[in-house]
């Protein structure tokens, strides 16, 4: 009897300890690589750096006919060549800390762009906003179409399993040449509303000044001048 219980008992472990296996082979793509591993596996990723700190805001709009060569991300967003490696060692970073990481916004169309600009004036008109007040403050959080980032491929909106994701990508996102591109403090250089999602790829180098010295990339493109 107690031998037959104790088979049962090792057969119930068993059981429990595949399950376990399979679930984390699944979470990490079926091989025990995580996704994000298996998608940089085997790419050609020598993609140009020149667009990496081309300036887009609302002053300073894309350049005319602009059409990044792109590259899908694990989920099925795009994103521009240049910035597809070090965004995908990001985010496996991320994920090997627990912090589920997902892109959940890349590049964009101008037809997405538009969408989502029209759909947040709509927001501020239903609370009984002007036309003007709407679209003053739709811009404050959505890019009018021609003047957004993402249609640069080299801004993504990252979220994860918890808030710590944020504070984790404000400390380590320059080590992979991305910056917290809107920060709360210098909304008056911007033009966008603190978004902490939010950022932008502008390569090592410049990542690097720009964290260190606590710019935006308005402020590091004047230096250059």
């Amino acid at each position: 009897m107690w031998g037959d219980l104790f088979l049962t008992f090792l057969f119930v472990l068993g059981c429990l300890g595949i399950g376990y296996w399979a679930i984390g082979q699944q979470g990490a793509g079926g091989n025990g690589q995580s996704v994000f591993a298996q998608a940089l596996a085997g790419q050609d990723l020598s993609g140009e750096e020149a667009d990496a700190l081309l300036l887009v805001n609302r002053w300073n709009p894309l350049p005319e006919g602009y059409v990044p060569d792109l590259v899908e991300v694990p989920g099925g967003e795009k994103v521009a060549k240049e910035a597809y490696a070090p965004l995908l060692e990001m985010l496996q970073q991320a994920e090997a800390e627990g912090l589920g990481p997902q892109v959940v916004s890349g590049w964009r169309t101008q037809e997405k762009q538009q969408s989502l600009y029209d759909n947040k004036i709509g927001e501020y008109l239903s609370q009984g906003y002007s036309q003007k007040d709407a679209v003053a403050a739709a811009e404050e959080w959505v890019a009018k179409p021609g003047t957004s980032e993402h249609q640069l491929g080299l801004a993504v909106d990252i979220n994860g399993n918890s808030y710590d994701i944020y504070t984790w990508l404000q400390e380590n996102s320059w080590r992979y040449g991305f910056i917290f591109r809107y920060p709360g403090d210098k909304q008056s250089l911007t033009g966008v509303a603190e978004e902490v999602w939010h950022y932008r790829y502008v390569g090592k180098k410049a990542a690097e000044v720009i964290h260190s010295q606590g710019l935006c990339l308005e402020e590091y493109a004047a230096q250059q001048t």
